[in-house]
């Protein structure tokens, strides 16, 4: 606690400092989801789907004796009410994944600013009834396995978004410092997600010890590595409208912000489980000693960073598989193509974020057995406190024989409480 409290009052003294105003600049970004003047959004559901002439081609296609353009058509029953109007529908929908009949889509109703050719064009699928659906069987699942804590857990999510989207994003957008940014964002997630998910106790304590430090090596890295790597964003074309649109906003801060937060679930995990390691692993044998807690734990740490280091690659590597496919039709040298612009932020993220998970291990492992011998000791020390001279459990007595000490002082407390 010496340690972590004035970490946390750190922590709210930055994002009191770094709290966004709600002053934004000169940012001139157009949403997408905003219609022009005249034209609305509409959604309703798809009532047969086939191709033919383009309602966009107006009138007059085909004149001449050329053949009109052919383009998948919805035609689709508008949730307001009327009848049955011709959606057209763009050709990447068309070729990627097609629209059905039962579909609910969102379309763009052009009639109010033109009275020629299609005044109705695909927008997006509406999607809340399948995501709704998932996020439920998501939270049950957890619920019903983890129980109270998996409902904590899911709670916390829902605060460690809210820190995202009140104060990392909004201030990143205002130009301030990233790197600060991202640690104050991360370290607040952390003390929050932690300590309402695990409850407050030692072994909590110790896990978010190994997470802090953890996080202070990615950050470090990811500080160095995105100047060294030029890692410019520019191969994204969400970052060209933040470039063009958000004069105040650093792209290459942005990076560095993304790095940091990216590793901070998979710090949570592999701390706490090795933390947890560390305690199990006392309970069971009281009467090892540290080194040999330490090693033992070690070797449960060793196969969590095998596993997890894989998990990190893989994940990077689902989540960039247009890149990748492109990367290899393109035919390019493996080395040229892991440092190119399309691929660094991934290869950087998941090589910055394995470093600091594997020395997190070693870290919280070795913060782990000294708190739990200390607590040991304490423990002895109260119980043994009318027993004569206190038993140095680390030396006097072999596994065995602690172990009987233990259980025979336990049942003694019990008793008396």
């Amino acid at each position: 606690m010496a340690v972590l409290v004035p970490l946390a009052g750190l922590t709210v003294l930055a994002m009191v400092l770094l709290w966004p105003t709600g002053d934004r600049g000169k940012v001139q970004v157009g949403s997408p989801y905003t219609a022009a003047p005249g034209v609305t959004f509409e959604t309703g559901t798809v009532k047969v789907a086939r191709t033919q002439d383009c309602p966009s081609a107006g009138p007059g296609a085909g004149a001449g004796g050329v053949a009109p353009r052919q383009c998948l058509v919805a035609r689709t029953q508008p949730d307001r009410g009327g009848a049955e109007v011709p959606v057209e529908v763009t050709p990447e929908i068309a070729k990627s994944h097609g629209v059905k009949a039962g579909d609910r889509i969102r379309y763009l109703d052009l009639s109010g600013v033109t009275s020629a050719g299609s005044v109705y064009m695909f927008a997006d699928f509406v999607r809340t009834v399948p995501m709704v659906l998932l996020a439920l069987l998501y939270a049950v699942v957890v619920i019903a396995v983890a129980r109270w804590r998996g409902l904590r857990a899911i709670v916390g999510l829902g605060g460690a978004y809210a820190v995202l989207a009140l104060f990392v994003l909004p201030a990143l957008a205002e130009g301030r410092p990233a790197l600060p940014v991202a640690l104050a964002g991360s370290a607040a997630i952390t003390f929050g997600v932690l300590y309402f998910a695990h409850g407050f106790s030692a072994r909590t304590s110790t896990a978010l010890l190994g997470t802090l430090f953890g996080l202070g090596a990615i950050a470090l890295l990811a500080d160095w590595a995105t100047g060294a790597a030029y890692l410019t964003g520019t191969g994204d074309e969400n970052t060209y409208t933040l470039i063009n649109g958000a004069g105040r906003l650093s792209v290459s801060g942005m990076i560095t912000c993304g790095l940091v937060i990216s590793g901070l679930g998979v710090l949570n995990d592999v701390t706490v489980t090795q933390s947890s390691a560390v305690w199990e692993l006392h309970e069971l044998a009281p009467g090892t000693g540290s080194r040999s807690l330490f090693a033992s734990a070690m070797r449960i740490g060793r196969d969590h960073i095998a596993s997890t280091v894989y998990t990190i690659a893989f994940a990077y590597a689902g989540a960039a598989l247009p890149v990748l496919i492109l990367v290899m039709l393109y035919d390019q040298p493996v080395l040229d193509a892991l440092t190119s612009g399309q691929l660094a932020e991934e290869v950087v993220r998941t090589l910055a974020g394995s470093v600091g998970l594997v020395l997190a291990v070693p870290v919280t492992t070795a913060l782990a057995v000294l708190v739990v011998k200390a607590s040991a000791r304490a423990r002895d020390l109260e119980l043994g406190a009318g027993d004569g001279p206190r038993l140095d459990v680390d030396r006097a007595l072999d596994g065995g024989a602690l172990d009987a000490v233990h259980q025979s002082r336990r049942a003694r407390r019990e008793a008396g409480a």
